[in-house]
């Protein structure tokens, strides 16, 4: 029997460079270019796949990094189930900027979104970001981090996997959630009088 394929909505996030486009190309398209466009403003693009006998489908979009895009961010990452938050293992300020990110995200969508950290250009020498340093600040925000190079594709699959199996995880909770029934015969166990009460 099929069954119903999920969509969840995700956005793309960090600042300008850091391979965010590049990153989805690789993972929708399985190519590079060095001479990637930086985005305007935001794009979109989706990814069918499979997990166990879950069909799903997520629709990305990847958002302009650019200072003077910032303030539309908000536009795009509305109603977002999930996120994926991309820095530069070369530049410590790309990696500051993700604590704004997410921030605005959790003040805007919620603290119960889904968040990967993608830890970007692992290929490149000179890192600035120790991954233990970035280890730390996900655990602390509850995100999953991932060390990935859009150019060798180390990572990419990976990111994005962890990032849908959350998705399913949550979505699995909120369809388990109980609810608490009153029945006639526990209005009588309260000696008649009707009286509510909430699930944990």
């Amino acid at each position: 029997m099929a069954t119903s394929r999920k969509k969840f909505k995700v956005v793309l996030l960090g600042e300008g460079r850091v391979g965010k486009t590049s990153l989805l190309i690789k993972y929708i398209h399985g190519t590079f270019t060095d001479r990637q466009q930086s985005t305007v403003q935001a794009s979109f693009l989706e990814k069918s796949l499979t997990i166990g006998s879950n069909a799903v489908s997520l629709m990305i979009w990847d958002t302009a990094g650019q200072e003077r895009f910032h303030a539309l961010a908000p536009i795009y990452y509305r109603d977002a189930d999930g996120a994926i938050l991309v820095y530069d293992q070369t530049d410590q300020t790309s990696f500051e900027k993700v604590k704004h990110w997410i921030s605005e995200l959790k003040k805007f969508v919620g603290k119960n979104i889904t968040l990967v950290i993608a830890a970007n250009k692992s290929d490149m020498k000179n890192k600035e970001v120790s991954f233990d340093e970035a280890l730390d600040y996900s655990h602390s925000v509850n995100a999953s981090l991932h060390s990935t190079s859009a150019k060798s594709g180390s990572g990419v699959e990976d990111c994005f996997l962890e990032l849908t199996k959350g998705l399913l995880k949550k979505s699995s909770r909120k369809k388990k959630k109980p609810q608490l029934i009153i029945d006639d015969e526990s209005e009588a166990d309260f000696g008649g009088s009707k009286k509510g009460g909430s699930c944990c």
